[in-house]
């Protein structure tokens, strides 16, 4: 699938079928086939494979080759059957155009079109196009990160300020999996924090070659602190992650403990009648009580009374 966009009125607008490529000033591949991939090639653009995107080589995600500068970052996104990913994005610059070439969908290149032009330098050249491109993937990766945070305020609530009660392993163990899902949302969002700056300390390095670098340079080094306070935001909340993740494993702990806690008292409490009983049970030949008409009420009281003597001796030492 491929859609192509032109400037119109500093807008960006999808342009019509019927027009030339060689017009468009953005091409978004997804999940190009063999007619797109041979389309770009006419417009000089060599259109990377899922394969060469995903290799982890420095020097297979960013390079530059006949002017065009090829850059790939991990971004998280949606797949056509609604699972969530992490996977490559390339973007492809040169003077022309911007192309970008997907195989799912973040959320960015949905948005992005419809207020492109509201970024920090518009959308009128294709490296300001890429430029805010890349501000709106940011925010949205902010946005992530605060979403997640929201998540864990909440779940932290639930875990420390809820009243202890007995049979909370249910809401314990619930928010368990919510705590361990946002663990691997800020993984994907850490991973794709990286791979943008180094995009994007790719990108500046070379930016002085465009006659407006005065204009780009300052807005990108922005997004760069942009991203390095990303960065740290989200090792604060793996720090919250995982100090959320060992109290509920500790107060699921504690639930356990009181559950085997119950069993061993009323283990406990049936120890001193089950000797008794044992005892009486052994049919010796000489065991006077037996033979009288009281040793049974006798052995039956013998142990009620050793059971609460038990249960006495739990009490005093606030085992109960």
């Amino acid at each position: 699938m491929m859609y192509a966009y032109v400037i119109r009125d500093g807008r960006i607008a999808c342009q019509d079928q019927a027009a030339s490529l060689a017009d468009a000033i953005w091409i978004d591949l997804i999940a190009p086939d063999k007619a797109e991939t041979a389309l770009l090639r006419d417009l000089g653009v060599d259109v990377p494979t899922l394969a060469d995107m995903e290799e982890i080589e420095i020097s297979n995600r960013l390079y530059r080759e006949t002017g065009v500068d090829y850059m790939t970052a991990v971004l998280p996104g949606e797949r056509g059957d609604g699972n969530r990913v992490t996977m490559p994005v390339s973007f492809i610059l040169s003077p022309q155009r911007l192309v970008t070439v997907r195989h799912h969908s973040p959320r960015p290149f949905l948005t992005f079109p419809e207020r492109g032009e509201r970024s920090t330098l518009g959308c009128g050249t294709p490296h300001r196009l890429f430029i805010g491109l890349i501000e709106e993937i940011i925010a949205r990766l902010a946005d992530i990160l605060e979403g997640s945070g929201r998540l864990l305020d909440n779940t932290t609530i639930t875990v420390f300020e809820t009243p202890s009660i007995r049979g909370q392993g249910d809401r314990l163990q619930s928010a368990l999996r919510e705590v361990g899902r946002e663990a691997e949302a800020m993984a994907r969002v850490r991973l794709s924090l990286l791979t943008i700056e180094r995009m994007l300390a790719f990108y500046i390095a070379a930016v002085d070659e465009q006659r407006e670098s005065g204009r780009l340079r300052p807005v990108v080094k922005g997004q760069l602190r942009d991203v390095q306070a990303l960065e740290v935001h989200a090792d604060f909340l793996g720090s919250r992650v995982s100090l959320a993740v060992d109290t509920t494993l500790g107060l699921i702990n504690l639930e356990q403990n009181n559950t085997v806690r119950v069993l061993s008292v009323v283990a406990a409490l049936f120890l001193p009648p089950t000797l008794i009983a044992s005892i009486y049970g052994m049919n010796f030949e000489s065991m006077p009580e037996l033979d009288e008409p009281w040793g049974y009420p006798m052995a039956i009281a013998l142990m009620a009374a050793t059971a609460g003597a038990t249960w006495l001796v739990l009490r005093w030492k606030r085992w109960l």
